[in-house]
């Protein structure tokens, strides 16, 4: 098959080298024999770009993270024009997310449009239940449906991966439910392969840590609402002015708790950041702010779910 578009010869790293990155971004732990893997990486890069080209046009969910990115970019050298990338905006997509967005766009030129959702009408989503990210993912997917009949797209595909399938994700069943596309899945791709085949391109996200919507940071059974949604954005925003990579504002009503990931906790810890964090987040109106001692864990919100059915 010809390169991608772009694809410079693959620069390897050392295996520890990547593991400690995987640590910082929050990323389940992979073996070190990874590297060491191509050929099988490289047939599932292959079985990906076979999938894409069979398909007469595509619109591609493109959020700005590394797996929407690479399946935007992946499509886009095998469809060329025949995709089309698409951005959801409202009020739980934080401007930072649509700055990263753009980046990938500006840089590969792949076509890619803005569209706006609004699941902050239905008060399913608001009500902020274990079901939310069903709701999020039924309106975006609604609006996909939609765009592509009026277009003539054939499908609508999003960036699932192999990683995704474990923990509680109710927006796949909204997935399912819209017959939406999983090539990278489909092709048996791990977070860590698309990392990798992302690196290998230049995409600027490659490396970015894991990310979700805003509504992700709110406590299940506290409504959804613009105000809580900007306070989070503004506190994340905070934090990252600060020097710190990999983290979370969770919102507890009164109570901020900061999940900061294990590598950066120790300057988390040292006093003087403990007072630059109360003077970021008590006038944001919380009354208490505290650090989470166990660190970032992605879906940590999960956690108090019980009973649930896969």
């Amino acid at each position: 098959m010809p390169a991608l578009r772009g694809q410079r010869l693959c620069r390897f790293v050392s295996a520890s080298k990547l593991v400690a990155r995987t640590r910082i971004l929050g990323l389940r732990p992979f073996p070190e024999r990874f590297l060491t893997e191509m050929p099988e990486l490289e047939t599932k890069r292959e079985r990906l770009n076979e999938q894409l080209a069979r398909l007469p046009s595509l619109l591609v969910a493109y959020s700005g993270g590394v797996d929407s990115a690479y399946l935007a970019y992946a499509a886009h050298h095998a469809m060329g024009d025949r995709m089309l990338a698409v951005t959801a905006l409202s009020a739980s997509y934080s401007a930072r997310d649509r700055a990263e967005a753009e980046k990938c766009v500006t840089r590969f030129n792949f076509p890619h449009e803005f569209i706006e959702t609004d699941e902050l009408a239905n008060p399913a989503y608001r009500a902020n239940n274990s079901d939310r990210c069903y709701h999020c993912k039924d309106e975006l997917f609604d609006k996909l449906d939609v765009l592509a009949g009026l277009r003539g797209f054939a499908a609508v595909a999003y960036g699932i991966n192999q990683d995704d399938l474990g923990d509680w994700r109710p927006g796949q069943q909204a997935a399912r439910e819209h017959k939406v596309l999983t090539p990278l899945l489909d092709a048996g791709m791990t977070k860590a392969d698309i990392r990798e085949l992302s690196r290998q391109v230049e995409l600027p996200v490659w490396d970015r840590p894991a990310s979700a919507c805003l509504s992700s940071r709110i406590a299940y059974g506290i409504e959804v609402t613009p105000e809580r949604l900007a306070v989070v954005e503004k506190g994340e925003e905070a934090l990252r002015a600060l020097g710190f990579r990999q983290f979370r504002v969770r919102y507890h009503e009164e109570l901020a708790r900061l999940e900061i990931s294990s590598e950066e906790m120790p300057r988390a810890l040292d006093p003087a950041m403990a007072r630059k964090f109360v003077e970021i987040f008590k006038p944001l109106g919380f009354k208490f702010v505290t650090l989470d001692l166990e660190g970032f864990r992605s879906g940590s919100m999960n956690s108090v779910l019980v009973n649930i059915q896969k």
